[in-house]
């Protein structure tokens, strides 16, 4: 029932679900605005208790993001949250990181490519066929991304010198519609908001055989204590998948839920 959890001693504060997210991470959550913040605030409600929405700078990894968010807080004093955002629902990453709980996907990810078609043909077939024209053109990404890995170890590393770092892939997504990157690679989401209205450039789902990891659902954390909390939790993000909230979230934001 609703406000169950409330009962429980799992809260960081009584009657308040305190969630993290990702600081400067459009469409997902940047400013109190995103997916991720809207899924946390309607989790609050359905179980019954208030949101505090809280930002955290990513670290160096996925590892110091769940002990700094999660279980343990950041040596600057920052506190942990009750539940955290956009987890990868991964057997390694739990195994690695017992003092949480992993579950409750709620959304798949996959790598897309955006590409200038007067610069760009459609890609298809394997990576030495697709990506070969970037051995020519310039092709942008999120620095220490996935898609950065990908890219610069593909094809023996030959596209090296014509990977293009941002900060984000919206600055990468603004160099393709200003000519300096004639494509992007990374997220889907991130590119579709970052792209908004605007069809002139197509996206493509990055399929090439050469790429290991095609998709990885994201899901939320609670301390590995929490079991009560993790227990309201999936229910309620089961519920919200099922009654189109999710889909709704996603769609307000320009970007295509994918079902994990």
């Amino acid at each position: 029932a609703p406000g169950r959890a409330a009962e429980g001693q799992e809260l960081q504060q009584a009657g308040q679900l305190r969630v993290a997210v990702y600081a400067d991470f459009p469409p997902y959550s940047n400013k109190g605005k995103g997916i991720d913040e809207a899924i946390g605030k309607e989790l609050a409600k359905r179980i019954g208790l208030e949101a505090e929405v809280v930002e955290y700078t990513a670290g160096e990894d996925m590892n110091d993001d769940l002990r700094n968010m999660v279980w343990k807080g950041h040596y600057l004093g920052t506190r942990p949250s009750d539940v955290m955002l956009h987890v990868p629902v991964d057997q390694h990453l739990a195994k690695n990181n017992e003092q949480v709980k992993i579950f409750g996907a709620y959304h798949l990810e996959t790598l897309a490519v955006v590409r200038n078609p007067a610069r760009v043909p459609p890609m298809a077939g394997s990576a030495a066929r697709g990506l070969e024209v970037f051995t020519r053109e310039k092709i942008g990404v999120e620095g220490t991304s996935m898609a950065d890995n990908f890219l610069l170890s593909v094809l023996n590393g030959r596209l090296r010198e014509n990977v293009v770092h941002f900060r984000t892939v919206d600055q990468a997504v603004a160099a393709l519609k200003e000519g300096a990157v004639a494509a992007v690679m990374g997220t889907r989401g991130e590119i579709e908001a970052a792209l908004g209205k605007d069809s002139t450039y197509p996206i493509s789902q990055a399929t090439f055989p050469e790429l290991q990891i095609k998709g990885w659902a994201v899901g939320m954390a609670v301390k590995a204590e929490s079991a009560r909390l993790a227990e309201d939790l999936g229910k309620a993000i089961a519920e919200m998948q099922q009654d189109g909230t999710v889909a709704r979230i996603f769609a307000d934001y320009g970007v295509t839920w994918q079902t994990p």
